[in-house]
């Protein structure tokens, strides 16, 4: 391996990707994904479906998950910075309902797996953020589910400041507690 360092969280299956940077005076390079690396990380994924969106301060998307076509994701931030989390929605998993949040940025390059079957959500803490992601499965649109972003039960401690204002869209603004939804696979 060598070429990522993978730290596992304290919840089961998310683990957090630092690649090795190769840098000097004219810039830097890195791997972003190696398939060898992380199948021997214990990351044997086949993603099929790469996205990229762009988002302002203080956008809030999340928590989505796909109900019956769950996917993994790797995640990780090419401009910028953000605030990134999953909550466990696994059925019978001990961890049910907890959270775990990373800070993701252009950085600190670091990047963030997440497995099917946990919801996922991100704050921009920066002026804007490129948030890059793979995914395991396709998405179908009629297919997502959602968990309100500040359910009191879950509990997540976004890094907020005072001063800064939210922006959730209409859609992830009506998702309601994690009570109200079916445990997944």
């Amino acid at each position: 391996m060598g070429k990522i360092t993978v730290t596992t969280c304290e919840i089961d299956g998310l683990k957090v990707i630092e690649p090795a940077v190769f840098g000097d005076e004219r810039g830097y390079f890195m791997e972003t994904y190696n398939y060898n690396d992380f199948a021997e990380a214990g990351i044997d994924v086949d993603f099929v479906q790469d996205n990229q969106s762009m988002s302002k301060k203080g956008v809030l998307r999340g928590l989505h998950f796909q109900i019956n076509f769950p996917q993994d994701k790797l995640v990780r931030v090419i401009s910028g910075e953000v605030f990134d989390v999953a909550v466990d929605l696994r059925k019978g998993s001990e961890t049910y309902g907890k959270w775990f949040g990373v800070i993701l940025s252009a950085e600190n390059k670091k990047q963030f797996f997440i497995p099917k079957n946990f919801a996922h959500g991100f704050v921009v803490l920066s002026e804007s953020a490129e948030f890059v992601y793979k995914c395991s499965d396709f998405y179908h649109p009629n297919d997502e589910g959602g968990v309100s972003w500040n359910d009191p039960k879950i509990g997540i401690k976004w890094p907020i400041p005072e001063d800064m204002e939210l922006i959730i869209s209409d859609k992830d603004q009506k998702w309601d507690g994690i009570d109200t939804i079916t445990r997944t696979a």
